[in-house]
């Protein structure tokens, strides 16, 4: 669980137990190298300028060939793929979240008021 939370939301002791993990978990060091993919992108993300924007974005490139999976190749790639989309969040900060969750209570709203309270029972019916 230690992998999926953010490198600079852990405590010092899940710190120290993360880099034990990588040091008897992972003998190929690929796993280290994910994992500061990952960082990587989150940093990208929260930058404030497309000029940090452009410098991480370069780091992820570097980190993702020294990976060199396909996973974070397809990764890099969707960055690139939609870096304008990139650009226009670190810009105005806005993302679709919140229009993502109207959404799904929409859905919701009129799946219960035509007297389905399970989603598969919806789907069977209609699909």
């Amino acid at each position: 669980m230690l992998l999926f939370r953010g490198g600079d939301n852990l405590s010092c002791r899940a710190a120290l137990r993360l880099e034990e993990v990588f040091a008897l978990d992972d003998p190929t060091g690929t796993l280290h190298v994910v994992w500061k993919v990952k960082e990587q992108l989150r940093t990208l993300l929260r930058t404030g300028s497309l000029e940090e924007a452009a410098a991480a974005k370069k780091e992820l490139e570097e980190l993702v060939k020294a990976a060199a999976r396909p996973e974070t190749n397809g990764l890099y790639r969707t960055v690139c793929r939609r870096w304008k989309e990139v650009k226009v969040l670190i810009i105005t900060g806005a993302a679709t979240g919140k229009v993502e969750a109207k959404n799904t209570a929409i859905k919701n709203i009129k799946r219960t008021t035509r007297g389905y309270r399970n989603a598969d029972n919806y789907k069977s019916v209609f699909l």
